[in-house]
């Protein structure tokens, strides 16, 4: 038999280590040739490690969340035949060699009361290693002590004497069982075990005596202030994998980031009608959300805007205006949030945003997306869609300097023009618009106006198909 040494390979250019994100096998279990060992996270990828050779899973190199550098040991594989070599770099084939262990020499058998006994060991060079014989336990009700510990005796019919060693007797504090110097009949004591009730919680009527009726009032207290519901058991969850890239990267867009958020209401009933309208038309073409409505109010407005279209390099010192928009759009996945990108969003009228965002947001939740899916954006747009709240204070994609979310539509009474000069009341659905920038790049002013520009096109939609 011999032991195959898988060493973790070079799987990406600059890559120094790599996260385990899952174990497909663990030791003792078997592996076929090409086999999945386990699926290695790094920070452009997910690859899953196959077995080059077939046999037992002898060692696996630490749990799910534990980063391996390159060309470690990742899994030891005990495999047929003899020791074979190996030119790879990334992997050893080595012959299991079996210890030499020494035969222990039988000493003394047994331990003599009041001094210690031993046996001695043959070590290869041949010294003897000493090594004390500790006393076998008595069974039955005690043991002996060896050494000379205090004992009882206690004797049994045959004469004989067994010693039992006096073992302390933990020292009770004030008592937590108060009801045991209740007073109350053996039937309230009985309903009261029954029940799972402490007498001693029970506040007596009178004369100190706890009676089924101050039962039934502990009872009816107690269910009408009973909790909503029963307590679940904690439970520890370790943040791998992509859920711990989201925590790094939102961690470091709060930290290198001075964030400020601005949020506008929105009358989107005249969107919101000619949504249904283009949807009820019966064209040939995908139905129509909000969001590719929005979009394109966003693109309308960010050619003015080019310092919220933007990326900013702080180590470099450098922010890069962007003339064409890359939109991220935030979406959630099984694995976590995932940002695909939009490419050239400006370029694309409705219907042909909602077939990208339809592609995207499955390719991102299926794991299919590629590499160039997943970054360059320019401008983010995050929804939650109903669940979107009143309003949201979005996080914003670290490079970028700027983050919208629209938040859910409410319907509500609002003061309109009746169209002779005066005012009516009337239901409109209402949208708030929260966006997040970088207060190093964007300032409030600017923050401010465009959201107003956007607030315009979005209220009076037909200037968004001119």
């Amino acid at each position: 038999m011999a032991t195959f040494t898988f060493r973790l390979p070079d799987i990406g250019e600059g890559i120094a280590e790599a996260e385990i994100v899952t174990w497909h096998v663990k030791p003792g279990d078997m592996v076929a040739e090409d086999g999945p060992l386990a699926d290695m996270m790094t920070d452009k990828a997910t690859v899953e490690m196959e077995s080059p050779v077939a046999g037992r899973v002898v060692s696996v190199a630490g749990e799910v969340g534990d980063m391996i550098a390159i060309g470690s040991v990742l899994v030891e594989i005990e495999i047929e035949g003899e020791a074979v070599s190996t030119s790879s770099a990334q992997t050893d084939v080595v012959t299991e060699a079996t210890p030499v262990r020494a035969e222990p020499v039988e000493g003394p058998s047994a331990a003599h009361a009041g001094g210690g006994a031993s046996t001695s060991s043959a070590r290869p060079d041949g010294d003897t290693e000493a090594t004390p014989v500790r006393p076998e336990p008595v069974e039955g009700p005690g043991a002996a002590h060896a050494g000379g510990g205090a004992s009882t005796s206690s004797a049994r019919t045959d004469g004989n004497t067994e010693t039992t060693p006096v073992r302390p007797e933990p020292v009770e504090g004030p008592s937590t069982t108060p009801a045991a110097k209740v007073l109350a009949s053996p039937a309230v004591r009985q309903r009261a075990k029954d029940l799972g009730i402490d007498l001693g919680q029970v506040r007596p009527s009178q004369d100190g005596r706890v009676r089924h009726g101050d039962l039934d009032q502990f009872l009816a207290y107690n269910r009408a202030y009973a909790g909503a519901a029963a307590p679940r058991g904690d439970e520890q969850v370790r943040v791998v994998g992509l859920r711990r890239r989201i925590a790094e990267n939102m961690a470091a867009s709060k930290r290198a980031i001075p964030h400020f958020s601005y949020v506008e209401e929105c009358d989107v009933t005249a969107l919101e009608e000619l949504r249904t309208q283009l949807n009820a038309a019966g064209l040939d073409r995908p139905r129509l959300t909000m969001l590719p409505l929005l979009i394109v109010a966003l693109c309308r407005t960010l050619p003015q805007f080019p310092m919220i279209n933007a990326r900013y390099d702080d180590e470099a010192g450098v922010v890069t205006r962007h003339g064409a928009v890359h939109l991220g759009m935030a979406t959630q996945t099984p694995a976590g949030l995932m940002v695909p990108v939009i490419r050239n969003a400006q370029d694309r009228n409705p219907w042909q945003l909602a077939q990208e965002i339809a592609r995207l947001a499955e390719a991102a939740r299926n794991g299919t997306a590629r590499s160039d899916e997943l970054s360059g954006s320019t401008f983010t747009i995050t929804s939650l869609g109903p669940l979107g709240g009143v309003a949201t204070t979005p996080v914003i994609n670290r490079p970028e300097v700027a983050i919208i979310g629209p938040n859910r539509i409410v319907e509500r009474p609002m003061f309109v023009s009746d169209g002779m000069g005066g005012e009516r009341i009337a239901k409109r659905k209402l949208m708030n618009l929260s966006i997040s920038c970088d207060h190093r790049v964007v300032d409030g002013w600017d923050a401010a106006s465009f959201v107003q520009a956007v607030k315009k096109l979005i209220e009076t939609p037909a200037l968004l198909l001119a």
